[in-house]
Parts: C-alpha cells; structure tokens; sequence
C-alpha cells in the first residue's frame, strides 16, 4: 500500500510538532513529542510505538490500528481501511503525545457501482414512478397527491424524517413559446454562467431542464428598456424603472414570468445567450419523505400539493409537483432523484413519546414516524394533530390513521377542519383545548414535532406551545421560553418547515 503525503506548509519547528525532516526527507513529528514520525525502516508513518495506536504494521504492510485498542485498521482482503467489528466503540481521535489530540479527517469510503455515495445531488440517479394517486376526494378544493418512486439499483438509503430531492424539467409548452418569441429554433449553442458548464449546450435544453423560468427581476427590465425600439415599449418601461415606481415594478414583476415580458415588449429583441443571462439555476425541490426506509426500502413515498394557479391571465403551475403529477409517466419517466439527510428523527429512544403537528402536507414525515416506530417495536405513545380544510375531502391517509388507532400504534389523533364550521379551527386550536393533557407529556420527556407551513402555522403553534407551557406549568413567560430553549438543546423540539 502506497503513502503519498500532501505538499503544504509544514509546522514551525519552533512548537515541537509536525515539520519536514531535511534529512529523511520527510513530514515527522519532533522526536521530543514522541508522536507521529517517519519510521525510517519501514519508510512511512507510524505513531510511536509507546502510544500503541497508529502504526506500520509489518505483516499487513499497511496502516492500522495497534490490535490493543481495537479500532480503525487496514482489511487486507478489502484492501481498504475499515474499522474493527469487534470495537464496542469507535474512536475518533488519536491521541499525540502531552495530552493532545489529532483529529483526521474522515476517511471516504472506497466507491464502487453498489455504493449509496455514488448518487447524490451532483449525481442523481435516474428512478421512475410506480405510483400517483390523488388523496383528495371529489369536491375538494385542493390537489394533493401520494407518488412512490422506485429507488431499487440505486443503493440509495433512507431514514424516517429525510427529504428527497426531485429535479423536473419545464413545460415543453412554456418552452416553444420562449423560442417563439425569441426568435430562435432552440439548436442554438449558450453557456448559462450560472451553470459553470464545461461546454456549450443547447437553448432548448437550458430552458427544458437547467433553468428557471419564472420570477424575473429589475435588471430583465432595463435590458428590456435598452433594447426596445417601439415608443410605447420604452414609455411604459421607462416609466417602471422610475425612481419612485419601487412598489408597481414589484406588483408588475410579481405577477409575471419571463415569457410574459417578451410577449408585452416585443419591440425588445434579445440574442438567446443575453437572454439566458438573466434566469436563474433551475433548483431541486426538497419533498419530505412520507414512508419509512424500514418498511419499505426500495420505495419512497411523497405527498404533494400539485400548485396551480393564475397570474396575468396565464395558468401557471408548480415545476416539480407539476412535474411529478403531470409529466411523469409511470415506470417510463426518468425522475432524477437523491436522498437529502435531515436533523428531523423520530426519537432515538424507543420509550420516548411523540407529538406530532402536521397540517396538510406536513403529514408527510409522520407517516413515517409512526411507521418506523411500528417496525421497531417502539413502546412510546404517539399522539398526532392534523389538519386541512374539510374531514369529507381531504382527510389525508384517513383509513391508515384509523387502523394506526385500532392497533394502538398511534395513541391519540386530534384534527381540525378549517372550513367544517362557521368559525375556522386550526392545529394551534386543538393543542390549547388538550393543553391538560398535553402538558403531563412535555413533562414526561416527550419530544415534539411540526411540520409545514412556515410563514403562519409553525409560529402559531410554537406561540401555542409557549402558552400552555406557561399556563399548565405555573410560569412565567420568561420560565416557558427557558423550557422551551431547553427542549430545543436537548432535542426534543424540532421543526421541519418550508
């Protein structure tokens, strides 16, 4: 096994530790230290032999652990560096000499077709759909749907509280008539600079699948206003570039995409590169993930609320859920996915309860919750609040939480219908009228989730949260937010909120 030694700048002789050895021409760590050295013998790296733990191993000739200690060393079959299976612990730091600490950096696994770390973000692997189904019942207002996509030859793994990220592509139809009013065939070659791309590709490719096409800004606006030739064109941008017109070019742009801007000044002709230069990268969209990897582990499963809407007399759409509703065909489709690890988890503890707050398609991630925790044979209570707009229509995954209550597997279930009644119910509602009962499970050591809407609900609950603590606890507001501050260090409230 070879040993390169990365070229740097070596540690100042001064300090006693890791500098260049003129003679042995090599990195060693100062004789006084005791530590980290070239062992001349053997012609590589070795720790000394007193602190029994990273060593030249003669044998195996490669590095490894001191078989003492248990721990990181060399798999000749493997010919990698893995740990000791018999370690009951792993360490991850090995000691130097006086007390100190050397930290390396973890070691990247070796890659290979079957690893999970060959698909990621900058590589995402090609799955299809095998499944859209529409959750909501007829009459419903709402359009929310539940896709599984196949992850099988992928290697991908994950765990309850993940999120997958999906690419899309634009509407073909969005497209054509980009190129129409661009004047262009879409063969032509650009290079977006927002994309660092090693070549040139075509505009119909960079509008397909590269970038947005929505959310145009100030500066597609002068561009437009220097290049129009027709009066009326430069009059009206002329008069949204005014100094004190901030707020109706925000309201005019707010309410436009890219292609309305072409159609509504067509005097203003653009080359397809200067065009392109103003869009912006065409991101994934994060979808947490609504299945466990226990239960299901080629599959994973999604809820989405299709957007559709109108602005400027134009139906717009969401990219990505109308991508996955619309565009994607089942098992023909090629969805580029990867799997984006999250802080959000159920509790490591078994015993340990949980509350759950997850309105609309917040209930994602604790469908996962609560089928992880049926798959381990978890023993503490689940207690969930769910809400959207009416129980008829758009109870989401109803006959599943009913059977999750038969079982016991989920011990409580709270909901709120907004528009059942005459006065709309919330989540936030339903937690202060079980603040009695909630309070004995925060005490208890529950942990507490949210999940959804961050703009209004997640800070209607943590409002809600701070209230009953402070009621059925007997304190201050000052004492609630200390509780809650301590929920959070401990983790026992987390929020995954978009």
């Amino acid at each position: 096994m070879s040993v390169s030694v990365a070229q740097g700048p070596a540690f100042s002789p001064e300090r006693k530790a890791f500098r260049y050895d003129t003679e042995r021409k090599a990195f060693r760590y100062d004789t006084e230290r005791k530590a980290f050295r070239c062992d001349t013998e053997r012609k590589a790296f070795r720790c000394d032999t007193e602190r029994k733990a990273f060593r030249y191993d003669t044998e195996r000739k490669a590095f490894r652990y001191d078989t003492e200690r248990k721990a990181f060393r060399c798999d000749t079959e493997r010919k990698a560096f893995r740990y000791d299976t018999k370690a009951a612990t792993t360490r991850k730091r090995l000691a130097c000499a006086n007390g100190g600490a050397l930290h390396p950096a973890n070691p990247a696994p070796m890659s290979s077709p079957a690893d999970p770390a060959a698909y990621s973000k900058d590589r995402p692997f090609p799955a299809k759909l095998t499944e859209n189904r529409l959750l909501n019942r007829p009459g419903s207002a709402k359009e929310t749907r539940h896709f599984v996509v196949d992850l099988r030859g992928s290697g991908l793994r994950y765990k309850a509280g993940d999120s997958l990220g999906v690419f899309s592509s634009n509407r073909r139809e969005e497209v054509d008539e980009l190129l129409q009013r661009l004047g262009a065939t879409g063969s032509e070659s650009v290079s977006p600079v927002q994309l660092k791309l090693p070549a040139p590709i075509s505009l119909r490719e960079a509008l397909t699948d590269r970038l947005a096409l929505a959310k145009p800004t100030r500066k597609i606006v002068e561009t437009l206003a220097a290049k129009a030739t027709a009066p009326e064109d430069k009059a009206k941008l002329a008069g949204l570039l005014a100094p004190d017109s901030k707020d109706v070019l925000t309201g005019f742009l707010e309410q436009r995409e890219f292609v309305d801007l072409l159609a509504e000044f067509p005097s203003a002709k653009l080359a397809p590169q200067e065009f392109i230069d103003h869009l912006r990268k065409l991101m994934p969209r994060l979808y947490s993930i609504a299945s466990s990897g226990r239960k299901f582990p080629s599959d994973v499963h999604l809820t989405v609320a299709v957007v559709r809407y109108e602005t400027n007399h134009r139906q717009r759409v969401g990219v990505c859920s109308s991508f996955l509703a619309d565009r994607a065909q089942i098992g023909m489709t090629p969805v580029p996915v990867f799997v984006s690890d999250s802080h959000f988890g159920p509790p490591e503890d078994g015993a340990k309860d949980c509350i759950m707050i997850g309105p609309g398609t917040g209930i994602a991630p604790f469908r996962a919750f609560v089928q992880d925790r049926a798959m381990t044979g978890a023993t503490g209570r689940n207690w969930l609040f769910f809400g959207d707009q009416k129980r008829g229509t758009d109870f989401l995954y109803e006959d599943e939480w009913q059977q999750y209550l038969a079982t016991g597997q989920l011990t409580r279930l709270d909901t709120a219908f907004s528009r059942d009644q005459l006065l709309k119910v919330y989540v936030q509602d339903r937690m202060r009228e079980q603040a009695k009962d909630l309070w004995p499970w925060l005490q208890g050591g529950a942990h507490f989730y949210v999940c959804g809407d961050a703009k209004r609900m997640a800070k209607d609950v943590d409002t809600a949260l701070h209230d009953i603590i402070s009621a059925q606890g007997g304190m201050t507001h000052e004492q609630a937010a200390d509780y809650v501050k301590q929920m959070k260090k401990d983790k026992r409230y987390q929020r995954d909120v978009y």
